[in-house]
């Protein structure tokens, strides 16, 4: 299958092209280069009609990675940048790169949500549509307009798009640093790791799904929590066939 990486280059791009090149055709539209001089590129704006239609052609099927400024789930800390940067990247580039794509016929693909959308202080997440998206960051309530977005396309035009409520994505070495010494950031709030390995497997399960005829838009945590100590992980075993499976590296 021929893959569009939108907004590949960037850090969670990086993370998982070497394991989506395995199985897949490449090809990233960023502003930046990717790390990977093998992998198809066309630079361009998420916000360029023309180069979304170029970069769509002939792809069977899209990841949305484009972002800008992350924040997490338990901070109201704004600014006039912040705001604009976030709503033109997470809405209007978004709305107007799921148009572009249904019309090249690119129904299929797979959004970069993050847990952000939700207030993180909760000791639990038991459903992905049980807890409301209701996060304090402007980062966080853009992704969740992001997910409002998704299932429109999927309602309206027949879409078929998985989005991935990521959490904490590491490289490697940094996971299995975090992960033998577990630390609360200056908030109290604690980030379980994801494993560079784990969350590339989480958008190869979501890109290979079955397709579901009439559309459809579902959003799963993937957070490297294997106990689900806080969150429940079945609806991504469910729906795409993930579990978190890094933590066996910390017992050899």
């Amino acid at each position: 299958m021929k893959v569009l990486l939108v907004g590949g280059a960037g850090h969670v791009g990086q993370l998982i092209t070497p394991y989506l090149k395995q199985r897949h055709t490449l090809r990233v539209l960023d502003l930046s280069a990717p790390a990977d001089a093998d992998v198809e590129f066309i630079a361009g704006s998420v916000l360029d009609p023309e180069a979304i239609r170029r970069a769509l052609d002939g792809v069977d099927a899209f990841v949305w990675l484009a972002m800008r400024s992350g924040q997490g789930g338990m901070v109201t800390d704004q600014d006039v940048e912040s705001i604009l940067n976030n709503y033109e990247l997470n809405t209007k580039a978004l709305h107007l790169f799921l148009f572009l794509a249904q019309e090249a016929g690119v129904k299929r693909g797979v959004y970069t949500s993050s847990m952000s959308v939700h207030y993180r202080a909760r000791p639990s997440y038991p459903g992905e549509d049980e807890v409301p998206l209701d996060s304090p960051s402007v980062y966080g309530l853009t992704k969740g307009l992001g997910e409002e977005i998704c299932a429109y396309f999927a309602r309206w035009f027949d879409m078929d798009i998985i989005g991935l409520r990521i959490s904490g994505p590491r490289r490697r070495a940094d996971y299995l640093e975090q992960r033998r010494d577990p630390k609360r950031a200056g908030d109290g709030s604690f980030v379980f790791p994801l494993d560079e390995e784990d969350m590339a497997n989480a958008y190869l399960g979501a890109i290979d799904a079955p397709p579901q005829a009439g559309g459809r838009f579902e959003a799963v945590f993937i957070v490297g929590d294997e106990t689900e100590r806080e969150h429940n992980l079945s609806k991504a075993a469910r729906l795409i066939g993930w579990r978190p499976q890094a933590h066996q590296l910390l017992e050899s």
